[in-house]
C-alpha cells in the first residue's frame, strides 16, 4: 500500500509532520490555493486508495473517518495489536509442532522453518544446532534409526545441509517403501511354496 501511495505522490498526506493548511481567507494568494485544493484532492484520492484496498467488513468499520491519516492511523494500529497476539503464540507453536508419518516430512519441515523465520523476525534467533535438534525430536518413531544415526554422527551442519539430508532419507524410504515387497505377501508366498513342498 505504502508503494502505490508513494508511486502516486500522495503518501506525503499521512505524514504526522505535515502542517495542516490554514483555513481558506479571502485574501489567500493563488499560490495557496492551489496548494489547498491539491491537498484536498491529494488526501481525498489517498483515503479513496485505502478504503478501496480493504475488504467489506473492514471497509464499513473504516468509511466514516474522514482524514486518510486517521484512516492509516486505525489501520496501523489494529494491525499492530492483531501481530502481537499471534506473536504471543509462534514460540509455543513452534515447541508443540510435531511431524506425522501421514504427510511428507519435507512439507512439514518446511512449515516448521516457517515459524522459525516469522519467529526471525521477531528477533527470536533459533540456532542451527537447535533448530536440527528440534526437528529431530519431532521426527515420527518410523525414523528412530535416523535420529539416532544424526545424534551419534559428529558432523557439524548447518540446517540447510540438514534438509538436503532428510531429503536424500526420506526419498530413499519413499522409494524402498514401493520396491520392497509387502511383509504379508512375501508370508503367503513362503506359505504356498511349503505347501507345494509338502504335497511333493
Amino acid at each position: 500500500m505504502i508503494f502505490l501511495l508513494s508511486a502516486l505522490n500522495i503518501y506525503y498526506v499521512l505524514d504526522y509532520a505535515l502542517p495542516s493548511m490554514p483555513e481558506p481567507t479571502a485574501e489567500d494568494s493563488d499560490a495557496v490555493k492551489k496548494e489547498r485544493k491539491k491537498r484536498e484532492h491529494d488526501e481525498l484520492l489517498c483515503r479513496s486508495h485505502i478504503l478501496n484496498t480493504l475488504t467489506d467488513r473492514l471497509y464499513d468499520l473504516y468509511c466514516n473517518l474522514k482524514s486518510p491519516r486517521e484512516i492509516w492511523t486505525a489501520l496501523q494500529t489494529a494491525y499492530q495489536n492483531e501481530k502481537r497476539g499471534i506473536d504471543k503464540f509462534l514460540a509455543l507453536q513452534y515447541f508443540e509442532f510435531k511431524i506425522f508419518d501421514t504427510r511428507p516430512i519435507m512439507d512439514q519441515i518446511h512449515e516448521l522453518q516457517i515459524l522459525v523465520s516469522k519467529l526471525s523476525d521477531l528477533e527470536v534467533k533459533i540456532p542451527d544446532a537447535l533448530q536440527i535438534g528440534a526437528i529431530l525430536s519431532k521426527l515420527p518413531s518410523s525414523w528412530n534409526d535416523y535420529r539416532k544415526k544424526i545424534l551419534h554422527s559428529m558432523d557439524k551442519m548447518t540446517v540447510e545441509q540438514f534438509r538436503t539430508h532428510i531429503q536424500i532419507e526420506s526419498e530413499t524410504r519413499a522409494r524402498d517403501a514401493i520396491s520392497q515387497p509387502s511383509s504379508s505377501a512375501v508370508n503367503f508366498v513362503s506359505q504356498m511354496i511349503q505347501e507345494v513342498e509338502t504335497n511333493i
